[in-house]
């Protein structure tokens, strides 16, 4: 019994294990680089949103171009991609679960599944990983490539202000561009998912359909809809903004950087989700 006491005593002071400490070393950097991360980009957040309140009409005759330009970028050009998915989203969400709700007698509940399910989550977040996948991963290559070829100094050199002419262009155009994707998402999701349903001949009038939705919908889900595309555009443009400026990288380090960025990215409208979602669940 003593030994056994003597030795729980003794047990905090033993040297740890090679494998043990380098676990915990491991761990502890991954830790120091996520705070690290946050404390940047939260910096960086906040320059961006001072610049664009601060210099948004100077030199509005070359910046405001540039916002068009990556409003047609990220919103315009992704209409094909964006129908394809809202058409598959459709038939896969809506189509099915009309037909599920009808075997059980409960097609009643149709318009409030629509509504949460597509309208509330999938159509923003499908939405915004979409224009992640194919305008953020872009962005965080121009920005990167520009920073290891020694542009943004020479922006710098010449007293134009990189995050007022690279950044604040694609914070507003990606935020314009998510938040018109998501509506047109959702409105080819509801379509094309009553066709689907109607195919499968479930016993289901649009009349019907179109009150369960309109009944199902309140006010705070327009107005939420609209802040959390918002932010997602928002989010998604700052993390590859920041990613792409953050530090001088090598030419051999952009594809790097870019699979940070995007990683961070996903994360960052993870939680933004989650937090829309604590929001439903509060009003």
């Amino acid at each position: 019994m003593d030994d056994s006491l003597a030795q729980a005593e003794l047990a905090p002071h033993l040297p740890r294990p090679p494998l043990a400490r380098a676990y915990l070393n491991w761990i502890g950097r991954i830790i120091l680089s996520v705070v690290r991360t946050i404390h940047g980009l939260g910096a960086f957040a906040l320059i961006t949103l001072g610049v664009t309140f601060t210099k948004f009409w100077k030199a509005s005759g070359l910046v405001h171009p540039m916002i068009l330009l990556q409003i047609h970028r990220a919103g315009v050009r992704l209409l094909p991609m964006v129908t394809f998915v809202a058409f598959a989203l459709g038939l896969v969400v809506i189509g099915q679960t009309v037909s599920l709700l009808n075997r059980f007698g409960a097609q009643d509940w149709a318009g409030i599944v629509m509504v949460t399910v597509i309208v509330r989550e999938l159509g923003p977040l499908v939405t915004a990983f979409l224009v992640l996948a194919r305008v953020g991963t872009v962005i965080v290559i121009e920005l990167s490539t520009n920073r290891a070829t020694g542009e943004v100094e020479a922006l710098e050199a010449l007293g134009i202000d990189p995050i007022h002419f690279l950044v604040m262009p694609r914070v507003l155009g990606l935020a314009a561009s998510i938040f018109s994707l998501t509506v047109y998402m959702i409105i080819v999701s509801l379509v094309s998912g009553y066709l689907f349903a109607f195919l499968q001949d479930v016993p289901l009038r649009p009349g019907e359909y179109v009150n369960q939705l309109t009944s199902s919908l309140r006010w705070e889900d327009f107005a939420l809809l609209a802040l959390k595309s918002v932010s997602f555009g928002s989010v998604i443009a700052v993390v590859t903004c920041f990613h792409g400026l953050a530090r001088p990288a090598r030419l051999e380090e952009v594809g790097q950087v870019t699979s940070n960025a995007v990683v961070s990215s996903v994360i960052a409208c993870v939680l933004l989700d989650a937090f829309f979602i604590i929001v439903y669940l509060i009003i």
